[in-house]
């Protein structure tokens, strides 16, 4: 009986301690800007007097008035993907850094792209089938989601 306690207490506990792999480059999430913008099509870079803490990750608003709007709820705003690039998990099942400004906001849900070096990520999935490639990402992205 002990024995099954204690193999019981470990199962819970390394439950617990796996939690989704965020991209935090920056020490927030996009890189720290706003996550409540994009849903304005505006992509704004947070200020720290306006941060807030949800799934043990940091966010940057730009204005009392979007971190409140993020309060009220959370999940609306969380980047698809843990906040790395869409089209890279959806292609290659990789976990990639983002450009903050290359995004879009689809069906209420915000994706957040790579684009440098004369790649853009986003005029990518926008050639491609766009549906397709949300379905492949959703797919990968539960096979990577808590692999750091």
């Amino acid at each position: 009986m002990r024995s099954l306690i204690i193999i019981f207490t470990i199962t819970i506990s390394s439950l617990s301690a796996q939690t989704i792999d965020y991209n935090l480059k920056k020490g927030y999430a996009a890189n720290g800007y706003d996550v409540v913008s994009y849903f304005n099509n505006k992509a704004i870079e947070g200020n720290r007097n306006f941060t807030a803490t949800y799934d043990n990750t940091k966010y940057k608003f730009s204005s009392e008035n979007n971190l409140n709007t993020f309060k009220k709820d959370p999940k609306m705003y969380i980047p698809q993907y843990g906040g790395y690039c869409a089209y890279a998990v959806a292609i290659k099942s990789n976990k990639v850094s983002i450009n903050p400004k290359t995004f879009k906001i689809n069906e209420g849900k915000l994706y957040l792209f790579y684009n440098a070096w004369g790649t853009n990520t986003l005029e990518l999935w926008q050639k491609q089938n766009e549906s397709e490639l949300q379905k492949k990402a959703d797919v990968n992205w539960e096979n990577i989601k808590f692999k750091k």
